[in-house]
């Protein structure tokens, strides 16, 4: 499970380190790298790529929505492979999409993680950390606690 939030800097080649807690749950040394949302980009393992992509391909391509969305999320994704020394390389189509430059933040989400430009994560932080809106904004996720 991907946890926590890492900031790693990217080298002049566009390299970045994935933190060793995240490359252990990626089990052929491959991952697959995508645009998200607000900015950032999505990286899935090619597991889960699987059966998102297996969830967009069930959508109508009669629907205008379905296909534009079909378009961001195939057209950006690169499967990507972890070298020996745990560094991914970045596309830079992809960085440009979400403005990284010399540094990521690499944000935990359970069974993916995202990248953030500092900048864009810091404002996604300031929405966040708004906690007079959590009881509003939250209450339609309908999460219980377990017994």
């Amino acid at each position: 499970m991907f946890l926590g939030q890492y900031e790693h800097s990217i080298d002049e080649k566009g390299r970045l380190t994935i933190p060793s807690r995240y490359r252990e749950e990626f089990s052929d040394n491959s991952l697959v790298l995508t645009t998200g949302f607000e900015e950032s980009l999505i990286v899935l393992t090619p597991e889960l790529f699987l059966i998102f992509a297996n969830q967009v391909r069930s959508k109508p391509i009669t629907n205008p929505t379905s296909r534009q969305f079909r378009r961001v999320f195939f057209a950006n994704a690169q499967e990507i492979e972890i070298d020996k020394t745990g560094r991914i390389l970045l596309p830079a189509f992809l960085r440009g999409t979400a403005n990284l430059n010399d540094s990521a933040v690499l944000v935990g989400n359970g069974e993916y993680f995202e990248l953030w430009s500092p900048e864009n994560w810091h404002a996604q932080l300031e929405i966040l950390n708004d906690s007079g809106a959590d009881e509003q904004r939250f209450s339609a996720l309908d999460l219980t606690t377990l017994p």
